[in-house]
C-alpha cells in the first residue's frame, strides 16, 4: 500500500529510532554475557600501608557532612599515614558544623585539614582539582558526602594495586536507604545494573571503565600522568578515568567491596541527579571521542564500547521519537507487525528483547534473591521510561553548548522509612520539565486510543507504560515539591513570604490537575470529533471491498455519508474567484488533491449512483460485476485517501490553538512559582 511522503518520513523516523535502540539494549545484554563469561584475575599483593589523602568536596550537607567525616576517621588504618581533606564549598551552616568537627579529629591526632576556597570554580572537579596541589601521598581516595566507607576499607582495597599499570580501583556502591521508598528501590536496581554488568564486564576485559566519583582509590601518579582533574564537563570522573586508559592505565572494579550510600528520596533530586549524568556523558562524547578513535594502541572493540558508553543517552531523545511517532503511523494503518499481521509475535519480540532479557541478567546478578528484584522491573519500566523527558533534555543542553553549572543532588541523612526530607532544607520545586511530561502523558493518552480504534490493541501496553511514566515522573515531582529557603535554619518558623510561596504552589498544584483533566478531555473528545469518524471510515470501505450484496454496501455507504459529514463541517473552506467552495482539506498547508473532502465526497456521492444502478441488474450480466469491480476499486482508493489525511488532522488550527492555549497556562502557573522561589533565593543573597 502507497504510504504519503509525510507518513513515509513519520515511519522512517520510527525504524531508524528503533534500529539504535535495539543496537544499544542488544549490547547491554552483550556486556552481561562478558560479565559472567570472562573473569580477569588480578593477584593481591601485600602493599603494607602506603599513604593516603582521602579528599571529600561537600557542598552545603549539613545533613551528612558529620557522618562522612566519622566514618573517614574511623578506616582502621594508622594515623600517620592517613591524611584526610574536606573540600568544603559550603556557603550555609554546614561550614560551621565541619569547622567543629575537624578541630575535634584535630585534638584526637587526625591529620585532617578544612579546606575552603575564595570561589566554586570548577564545583567538584575544581575543589578536587585544588586539592591536588597540596596532595602528596601515593593513594587518593574520594569520598562523596552521602557515603559511609566500612573500617576495613583502606586495608581490603589497597591490595589490588597488584599490577604497576592499575591506576584506580573503584568499589561498589551500597543503598543505606534502598528500601525507603519505590523511588530508591529502582535507582537502586538501575545502578546494581550498571555495577554488576556494566562496570564489571570492563573491568574483566580491555574495555574502558569509568571512575564512578566516589568509594574509588587513585594512584596520585595515574591522575598527574592523564592531566589532573578537568572542568570542562559535569562528569569529572567518566573525563578523568577515560584519559587515564588512554595513557594505558588500567582501572579495575571490586564487587566484593561495598560501600554504603544515600539514594535521593526526593523525585526532584533524583531528577537533577539523572540530568547531570546524562548531560555530562554527552559532554565527554564532545570532548574524548575523537582522541579515543585515533589511539592506535586502543583496541577497536574497546573505541566501539567507549562510543556506546559516552552516547548511550542519545537512546533517549529516541525513545520520545517512537513515542510521538507510533500513533500517527497506527492512526495512518501502517503495518508495523515484526511479522506480517501476527500481533502475538509483535508482543512476544518486545517482551523478549526487554523484560524478558532483564529478568535473565537479574538472575544472573542476584542469585538466589533475584525473584525480589524481579518485581522491581515493572517499576524500573515505568521509572526509566518517564525520565526520558528529562534526560532528553540534558542530552539537548549537552550538544547544543549548553553553560555548564553543576547542581549537586541534595541528601538528608535518609536511612530509615521514619526518617523524613519534606520539613528540611535543599528540597527542590519542579522545574519547566514537568511541563513536558505532563504534555506527553496526555498525548499518550491519545496514543491508547488511536491503537484501540485502529485495531491494534497489540501497541497499547507499550504506549501505556510510557504514559503511565510521564505522569508518574510528573506527579512525583509535583507532589514532592517543597518551598523552604534552602539556607536557614530548620528550626525557625516560617517566613511570610514562605507562607506565600507554599500557598502559591497549593493554588498551582489544583490548576494544574484542573488542567491535565481539561486536557485529557479534549484529548479524548478531539479523537472522537476528528479521528474516530475516519477510523469509522476506514471500516466501512474495508466492508464494501469484502462484500458483493448492494444492500450491505449502501449500508456501509450510508453509515460513512454521516461520518464525512461529521468531519466535512470542520474542515477549512477553499473558494475560487466566483466564490465557489472548491476545496476541503485537512491539510492546510500545501494540500493535495488525495486528501480533498470534496473529491471524497464526489466519489462517495458516484459510488452511491452505482449501487443504485447495480441493484436493478442481475448478478449474471457483466455490467452488474464491472459496477462492482468499480465500487470496489473506488472504495479501495477512498481508504488509500482517508488514511493520507488521517495524520493531518491531528495539526488542524483548532488542534494546534487548543494546544498553545493548554500549554501557556502551564507555563503561566511556572511562572508565578519561579517568581516566588526567586523572592525566597534573595533573601538568602541577604
Amino acid at each position: 500500500m502507497a504510504i504519503n511522503p509525510f507518513t513515509s518520513f513519520v515511519f522512517d523516523l520510527f525504524i531508524i529510532s528503533a534500529i539504535i535502540i535495539t543496537a544499544y539494549t542488544v549490547n547491554f545484554y552483550y556486556l552481561a554475557f562478558v560479565a559472567r563469561t570472562r573473569n580477569e584475575i588480578y593477584p593481591i599483593v601485600d602493599w603494607g600501608t602506603p599513604s593516603v589523602t582521602i579528599q571529600l568536596p561537600i557542598y552545603n550537607e549539613k545533613y551528612v557532612a558529620k557522618r562522612l567525616v566519622d566514618s573517614v576517621c574511623n578506616l582502621d588504618y594508622p594515623k600517620d599515614k592517613m591524611r584526610i581533606m574536606v573540600c568544603d564549598d559550603s556557603d550555609d551552616d554546614t561550614v560551621e558544623l565541619i569547622r567543629d568537627v575537624v578541630d575535634d579529629y584535630k585534638k584526637q591526632g587526625f591529620q585532617i585539614e578544612h579546606v575552603r576556597r575564595d570561589t566554586r570554580k570548577g564545583y567538584k572537579a575544581g575543589a578536587l582539582k585544588h586539592a591536588m596541589k597540596t596532595t602528596d601521598t601515593e593513594l587518593v581516595a574520594i569520598f562523596d558526602a552521602d557515603f559511609i566507607p566500612p573500617t576495613w576499607f583502606l586495608k581490603r582495597a589497597i591490595p589490588h594495586f597488584s599490577k604497576s599499570n592499575i591506576g584506580l580501583v573503584q568499589c561498589r556502591w551500597g543503598h543505606v536507604n534502598e528500601n525507603y521508598s519505590t523511588i530508591t528501590q529502582v535507582q537502586a536496581l538501575s545502578i546494581d545494573f550498571h555495577f554488576l554488568v556494566e562496570q564489571k564486564a570492563k573491568s574483566n576485559s580491555h574495555l574502558f571503565m569509568n571512575f564512578n566519583g566516589t568509594a574509588g582509590i587513585w594512584k596520585r601518579e595515574c591522575i598527574e600522568d592523564a592531566g589532573g582533574w578537568h572542568t570542562a564537563t559535569l562528569v569529572e570522573d567518566l573525563d578523568l578515568s577515560y584519559r587515564a586508559q588512554m595513557k594505558g592505565w588500567k582501572c579495575l572494579f571490586l564487587p566484593d567491596i561495598v560501600v554504603d550510600a544515600e539514594l535521593p528520596a526526593q523525585m526532584n533530586g533524583a531528577k537533577r541527579q539523572q540530568f547531570r549524568w546524562a548531560k555530562g556523558s554527552i559532554q565527554c562524547a564532545i570532548k574524548l571521542l575523537s582522541d579515543i578513535g585515533l589511539k592506535r594502541n586502543v583496541a577497536i572493540e574497546a573505541k566501539i564500547q567507549a562510543f556506546i558508553q559516552l552516547t548511550r543517552h542519545i537512546v533517549y531523545p529516541l525513545v520520545l521519537i517512537q513515542f510521538l511517532t507510533l500513533p500517527i503511523l497506527l492512526a495512518a494503518q501502517v503495518n508495523l507487525y515484526v511479522v506480517s499481521v501476527l500481533p502475538a509475535i509483535t508482543i512476544a519480540t518486545y517482551l523478549a528483547m526487554g523484560p524478558g532479557a532483564y529478568l535473565i541478567v537479574i538472575r544472573g546478578m542476584y542469585h538466589k534473591s533475584w525473584k525480589s528484584k524481579a518485581k522491581l522491573l515493572p517499576a524500573l519500566l515505568v521509572y526509566n521510561a518517564g525520565l526520558s523527558v528529562n534526560n532528553t533534555v540534558a542530552v539537548f543542553d549537552a550538544i547544543l553548548g549548553k553553560k555548564n553549572e553543576f547542581h549537586r543532588t541534595p541528601k538528608y541523612g535518609i536511612v530509615t522509612k521514619k526518617d523524613d526530607w519534606r520539613d528540611k532544607a535543599y528540597n527542590l520545586p519542579f522545574t519547566q520539565t514537568t511541563l513536558l511530561e505532563i504534555f506527553f502523558g496526555v498525548y499518550g493518552i491519545m496514543g491508547i486510543f488511536i491503537s484501540i480504534f485502529s485495531n491494534n490493541p497489540v501497541f497499547v501496553p507499550i504506549i501505556a507504560i510510557q504514559t503511565l511514566g510521564f505522569f508518574y515522573i510528573s506527579y512525583m515531582s509535583l507532589s514532592h515539591t517543597r518551598f523552604k529557603r534552602n539556607k536557614s535554619s530548620d528550626n525557625r518558623p516560617k517566613t511570610k513570604k514562605e507562607k506565600m510561596a507554599n500557598t502559591v504552589y497549593k493554588l498551582s498544584m489544583i490548576g494544574i490537575v484542573g488542567i491535565i483533566i481539561f486536557g485529557v478531555f479534549m484529548a479524548v473528545s478531539g479523537y472522537n470529533a476528528d479521528i474516530y469518524p475516519l477510523d469509522r471510515i476506514r471500516g466501512n470501505l474495508d466492508g464494501i471491498v469484502s462484500s458483493s450484496d448492494p444492500e450491505i454496501i449502501r449500508e456501509h455507504l450510508v453509515e460513512i455519508q454521516s461520518d464525512l459529514d461529521l468531519v466535512m463541517d470542520q474542515l477549512p473552506e477553499t473558494t475560487n474567484s466566483d466564490g465557489e467552495v472548491i476545496s476541503k482539506n485537512p491539510v492546510w498547508i500545501f494540500g493535495t488533491e488525495s486528501t480533498n473532502f470534496l473529491r471524497i465526497q464526489n466519489n462517495i456521492d458516484t459510488m452511491f449512483a452505482g449501487i443504485d444502478e447495480i441493484s436493478s441488474i442481475p448478478k449474471d450480466n457483466s455490467a452488474y460485476h464491472t459496477g462492482m469491480l468499480d465500487i470496489n476499486d473506488r472504495a479501495l482508493l477512498l481508504k488509500i485517501n482517508i488514511m493520507d489525511a488521517t495524520p493531518y488532522m491531528y495539526v488542524s488550527p483548532a488542534n494546534m490553538m487548543l494546544s498553545v492555549i493548554w500549554i501557556a497556562a502551564i507555563i503561566g502557573i511556572f511562572a508565578a512559582l519561579k517568581r516566588k522561589k526567586e523572592q525566597l533565593n534573595k533573601l538568602d543573597e541577604e
